[in-house]
């Protein structure tokens, strides 16, 4: 049993809005990644592709964008425990997190360049 008090199912999804509404305020990147996001799956629909392959690129978006609030939710406990301080650990840390969020965007762009490549050069 633990030691804190149950918050319940409810403030579960608050807590969890509150949490994308705060990385959607602080963070840059997330920002960018829901644009980029939006209009991928505008792009997809006047494509006309298969519901198979909106699934795929839904999963691959949300693939990116829950690696950087990944990204950001270790910064920022980190930042937190270290109190802003330079360490050089807390830096390698931050960097694998980074690259995690870098690996997976390029994953993301190979993903879109097999989906969208076919449909556009047919259309030329």
């Amino acid at each position: 049993m633990s030691k804190y008090k149950s918050q319940g199912f409810n403030n579960t999804f608050k807590n969890a809005r509150k949490g994308l509404r705060l990385v959607l305020k602080s963070e840059v990147n997330i920002r960018i990644h829901f644009c980029v996001a939006l209009l991928i799956l505008l792009a997809a629909i006047l494509l006309d592709f298969s519901t198979t392959k909106i699934c795929v690129l839904l999963l691959t978006i949300s693939a990116v964008i829950c690696a950087e609030m990944v990204n950001s939710a270790i910064e920022f406990s980190l930042d937190a425990v270290f109190h802003n301080k330079y360490s050089k650990l807390v830096g390698m840390a931050k960097d694998i997190a980074a690259g995690a969020v870098m690996f997976t965007t390029a994953i993301a762009i190979i993903i879109g360049l097999l989906l969208f490549l076919p449909p556009i050069l047919g259309c030329i």
